[in-house]
Parts: C-alpha cells; structure tokens; sequence
C-alpha cells in the first residue's frame, strides 16, 4: 500500500463507522470499558473491524479512543495503558491485512486542562505521548485525534504525538450546530491553528448530523490548505422507548459523503450511530467522485483547488479592559488604599428576600462597604445572583458576588457571568465549590467543568472582551476579579500555588478563609506579599461553644487553635459566648489591621450585629 498521505492525494478515501454503536449492539453494556476488550473480548472488537472492511472502508479506527491513563483509571485499569492500546493496534492490522490502513485512534482525557483546568499542558502532552507510543508499538499507519471541543488539549496531543513520531495525524474537533467547537471556538480559527501546530489532516466529528457539518467544512476549506477531514453522526440522537437511536439512514449519509468530497474533503467517515451498512453507502458515492476525478488534473496535494480568504490564526485582539478603579466602587476603595469592610448574607429558604435586603440597608447605613452574598449554601435557597441583584436594587449597597463552578459548564458560566454583568454585579469572587451532598437532598450531586482558576480565566477574557473560545464579545466586562485563599490548608505549599495560578489569571483581590488568631495570617501573609493585590482577611465571630468547637472539628481547612477553644468553653452562659466570640474577632482584625487591605466578616446565624459589633469596636466604619 502507498504511504497513506499519498493515497489521500490520489483520491478520497473513506473510513470506517461507529466502534461504540456496534458494541453496544453486540449487547456490551454501555458503562463498561470499551477500550479494555482489545484484551478482555478481542474476537468481538476483529469482528467490527472485519465487518467494516468488507463494508469498503479504507482506514480503520482502534479500539482506543478512551485508553489513556485518566480514563483508564476511572474503570481501575490505569496501568493497563500499554497493553490495552498495543493490543487494539494489533487488532485492527490483523483485520486491516493490506486492505485498509489502521489509524491510532485517540480522545480527550476527559479532565480540564489549563487555562480552564487544574492539569497543565505538560502533564496533558505526557499522558498522550505514554499513549501514542503504545499505539506505535502496535504498528499503527496513522493518528486520528477526535472529538476534541479544546484547542488547547488538542494541540497537547498533536505535540505528544509529534514529540515521538512523523506519522501522519489527522486532528478533528467536535462541533455544534453553528460550526463551532463545543467551547465557542469557530472552525476560521481552529482549523488554521491545528495545522500549524503540526496536523497534516484537519476536519470535524462527532456531535451532529452531516448538514451542518457540510456548511463547517466549506468554512475550514477557504482558511486552510490543510487535507480535510469529516466524520459526522448518523443524524442527532432520539430517545425510543429509553433508548437513544440513531435514524439518519445510509443513503442520506452516502449523499453528503459525495458533497463532502466535491467540497474538497479528503477522508470521509462516520462517527455515532454509523454502521458498516453506513460505511458501505458512503463508500459506493465516493467511488464514483472518485472515477469522476481521474480525468481532472489534481490539484496540490491538500488544496483541492481551494481559495484561502484572509482569517486569523489566532484569537482576535482583545479590547481595552476597564481599569480596576472603575469597575466598582468597591474595587476604587481598594486601589486607594482605603480600608475596606465586607460582611457576608446568606440567600434566604424560599423566595422571599426581604430580610435580607433589609439586613443590607441596614449594614450600609453602619457604614459597610460592600455585601458578600455565598453561591450554593446548604439547603434550597434563593440564587446567590437573584439576592446580589435585589440587593444592589433595593438597599442601594455594593455587593460581592460569589460564582461557583460547581454545576455549571463552562458555557453557562459565561452565560451567568455575561447576565450578572448586564444586571448591574461587578464585584466577583470565583470558587470551585464544594463537591457533596447537599443540605436536605442527600441525593443531589455536583458536576464541575473547570475549577477557581479556569474560572477567573474565563472572567478575565471577557473583561478583555473575549469569549471562552477568543472571540470578540463587543463591549468588554468591568468585571472586579476576587478569589479566595486558606492560610489553614492541609497542603500549604499547594494552596499557595494555586493561588499564584489566580493571580496569574486576573485575580485582582483576595479574601482569606476564616482566621482566628494573628499567627496564623502571618503564616500566609509573609507568601502572598510578593502577589501585590489587596488581600482581606476572613473573620468569624463565634456565636457560641457549639460553633466554636464544630468550626474546629468538622470544617475542612480550618484552624481554631486551642487556647481560643478554650476561651469560648470558659463562658459561663450563652451571652458571655457570643461577647467572647465578638472579643476574639476583635483582637484577631486588630493584630493583622496593618497588613490587609480590608475584612471580610461572615455573621453566624445571619446575625450582623456580631459583624458590626467587631467592626464597631476596632474603630470601623467611620
């Protein structure tokens, strides 16, 4: 067989179908490992490859798309990594003979990588690479890199692969109706950019039909001169009777197989709910396309005699953000370097804010800077957005919105964060979230997309006018940008990693954990000097022993030393506890006044007398 980027030149070559689809109908339940029957159930996975080279298809995918480490792991095969894809090479070469060429098939890790999650590019790029080699051992004539919604973690794994081989590599993002990734990247950018990063084929997959698909490639073909690639489902996916089908007929894919090549694809396949029956279709049109071509001069190999029109290869220009001073009263108080006050309200149960609201004109009227409203406490609580909303429009006070990611993709937090801003919220605190059981739902469970960092990261491109895949947004947010920080973490060295990973995101101000005595502010205070943005401590003022000792014993990350516990057990009644609660606090704000920039003041119970009555006694407000 030629080398196959020189078939590709010569002629459109098809490959083959879905490999779940016709597991699944083989009657391999659908929470099993996929990957793993290259050594658990080979027979069944030759099988499929067989059934689709007698179908026509050209190029076989191997069982492989999830078998990486990370995936892997979840089903307790971490170390299985090597053999399960050496195995799935082998396979398919023994199905293929010198009929069909085998490409190492390879997906996203299934985890978030940086700007937008914990893992960097290099960890990513290493467990691709332990992948790919594995691939390679197993004889493997190419790399198909699929259903990716992230440039940047297919660039990872075009890297990995370069890294250890010239194979060719076929690289296909997964895309939406409107053509682009599934995190806003349009194709006039992706596509430019993964050939540059070194993919000799660029195309599309997975996630819908062929249609819209058709209309995305025509797109990629004028900013591209990269061979293309397009491998749509059979059609978008329908629940019969609790089962997802998949209706788009092979006679509707074999027509749009035939579009696809007069538009310049190159390799034309299948992706979910295909069938070698699909494959089989499609390969009888693009044998006529490719009859009908022979006569024709060939164009340059991977122009297909197309035209490029300008686009860029890189995210467009971001706008000039707001200075911070600008973006809130709140943020100008800070770039002053006037000491600021925060104190915390809880989202009432129900829908009924008023308390709350009252609560708030009544701290503004104390002569509280700004009110911090939690996202997400326990129990069914009114949004933390709707309270912060209500607040600044009927008490007539700043406040800091808390935005978790717990919950959200990050789609819909850019959704959130773009109404939050159109409703007035400028001041913003990213967290990850707490992953658990929640208030009076013991069943509830949480989803994370990214976490606080990949968070501020997204914040941060839209104050430069940049949605989450570099496109323009028109009038950039004024977003000021806060996160948190633990002096008390277990693992302090990571905390604080982690919190120059914020900074390097955007963060422009810093809230502390709950601190309860001077030592331990310290502690952090002598690493975060070198961030240079203000940092407000957390304060509590215990309400009485019960919290005291539940604060020590039950909450993660927190520190109460023991002379303060035993302070608040030394109080002969409730009154005498919260006075000394209020007294801890005090001299707490005190001792660490002169190094922050501002306090933070949870109120217990939702009680803010105890926040005012610290603030009252230190001399602030004014």
């Amino acid at each position: 067989m030629k080398p196959f980027l020189a078939a590709l030149d010569e002629r459109v070559l098809v490959c083959d179908g879905a490999m779940g689809t016709m597991l699944y109908a083989k009657g391999v339940f659908i929470n099993r490992c996929f990957d793993s029957l290259n050594v658990m159930s080979a027979d069944t996975v030759t099988e499929i490859h067989q059934d689709y080279v007698r179908a026509g298809a050209d190029v076989l995918e191997t069982n492989t798309f999830g078998a990486n480490r990370i995936k892997l792991r979840s089903f307790g095969l971490g170390d299985k990594v090597r053999e399960i894809n050496v195995e799935g090479a082998r396979i398919a070469k023994k199905a293929a003979r010198d009929q069909a060429y085998v490409a190492g098939a390879m997906g996203p890790l299934g985890v978030r990588i940086e700007p937008w999650g914990k893992m960097g590019t290099d960890e990513a790029e290493a467990y691709f690479r332990e992948q790919a080699e594995a691939l390679v051992e197993g004889g493997v004539d190419l790399f198909i890199l699929e259903t990716f919604r992230d440039l940047n973690e297919i660039g990872a794994a075009i890297a990995a692969v370069r890294s250890i081989s010239k194979l060719p590599i076929v690289a296909q993002m997964t895309i939406e109706d409107d053509g682009n990734s599934l995190d806003g990247t349009p194709p006039e950018q992706f596509a430019p950019e993964m050939q540059r990063r070194g993919a000799d084929v660029v195309g599309v997959n997975c996630s819908i039909g062929p249609a819209h698909m058709l209309e995305t490639v025509e797109r990629m073909a004028t900013v591209t001169r990269a061979r293309l690639s397009a491998q749509p489902n059979a059609g978008r996916p329908r629940d019969i009777e609790g089962r997802n089908i998949y209706l788009s007929s092979p006679e509707y894919l074999a027509s749009y197989a035939r579009r696809f090549a007069q538009q310049g694809v190159r390799l034309v396949g299948g992706c979910c709910g295909t069938t070698p029956e699909h494959i089989r279709q499609m390969k009888a049109a693009i044998r006529q396309v490719n009859v009908g071509k022979l006569a024709a001069k060939p164009a340059a190999p991977g122009s297909a005699g197309r035209v490029l029109v300008d686009s860029p290869d890189s995210p467009a220009p971001a706008a000039t953000p707001v200075p911070r001073s600008e973006k809130s009263q709140f943020a100008a108080a800070l770039a002053a370097g006037r000491f600021a006050t925060v104190v915390e309200l809880l989202p009432p149960k129900g829908f009924v804010g008023d308390q709350m609201i009252e609560q708030a004109r009544a701290l503004k009227i104390r002569g509280v800077d700004v009110v911090n409203i939690p996202d997400g406490p326990r129990g069914p609580r009114m949004s933390a957005l709707a309270l912060a909303v209500l607040v600044q429009q009927k008490a007539g006070i700043e406040t800091v919105l808390q935005f978790s990611c717990r919950d959200r993709n990050l789609l819909s937090m850019q959704s959130d964060l773009l109404g939050a801003h159109a409703m007035g919220i400028r001041n913003l605190v990213s967290v990850t979230g707490k992953s658990r059981m929640v208030g009076d739902y013991p069943d509830a469970t949480a989803v994370f997309d990214v976490d606080s960092v990949g968070l501020t990261n997204v914040i941060t491109r839209l104050n430069h006018g940049l949605d989450i895949g570099g496109q323009p947004i028109g009038t950039p947010t004024g977003f000021h940008i806060g996160v948190m920080v633990n002096p008390d973490a277990d693992n302090f060295d990571s905390e604080l990693r982690r919190f120059e990973y914020k900074v390097d995101a955007g963060a422009e101000f810093a809230i502390t954990r709950p601190v309860f005595d001077a030592a331990t502010f310290e502690r952090l205070y002598k690493r975060l000097e070198a961030a240079r943005i203000p940092i407000l401590v957390g304060i509590w003022p215990f309400e009485n022993v019960i919290d005291a000792e539940f604060m020590a014993n039950e909450v993660p990350g927190v520190r109460v030393p023991d002379h303060v516990l035993e302070r608040m057990r030394g109080a002969k009644d409730e009154h005498e506890a919260a006075a000394q609660g209020i007294a801890i606090a005090r001299e707490t704000l005190l001792a660490v006044r002169g190094s922050v920039s501002g306090v933070h003041i949870a109120a217990p119970g939702g009680h803010i007398d105890a926040a005012l009555a610290v603030l009252e006694g230190i001399g602030v407000p004014n």
